[in-house]
């Protein structure tokens, strides 16, 4: 599959992702409308960019530079090859 570049279908992309969080984030509320309810889906969200943060940003920038990756199985597969050449 071909990278994206349209600006445009980026942005759409990314206001999608938001719909489908924000529509998710509405309906198990709506199913369990308390506090407890909102205040775990608030640390879902914080803990899960923190998480997509450190993946993709910290890992390359503070640890290892030489580190790229497209995605998450990218990311397995090149800490496997890494660990079974044993270049850790």
């Amino acid at each position: 599959m071909a990278d994206l570049k349209s600006k445009g279908w980026i942005i759409a992309k990314g206001v999608m992702f938001c719909v489908i969080a924000f529509a998710t984030a509405c309906l198990l509320l709506l199913d369990r409308p308390s506090f407890r309810t909102a205040a775990l889906l608030v640390v879902l969200v914080w803990a899960s960019c923190r998480f997509y943060y450190f993946l993709f940003y910290v890992l390359e920038k503070y640890l290892d530079p030489s580190l790229r990756y497209a995605g998450l199985i990218a990311l397995v597969g090149t800490v496997w090859r890494r660990r079974s050449a044993g270049l850790n």
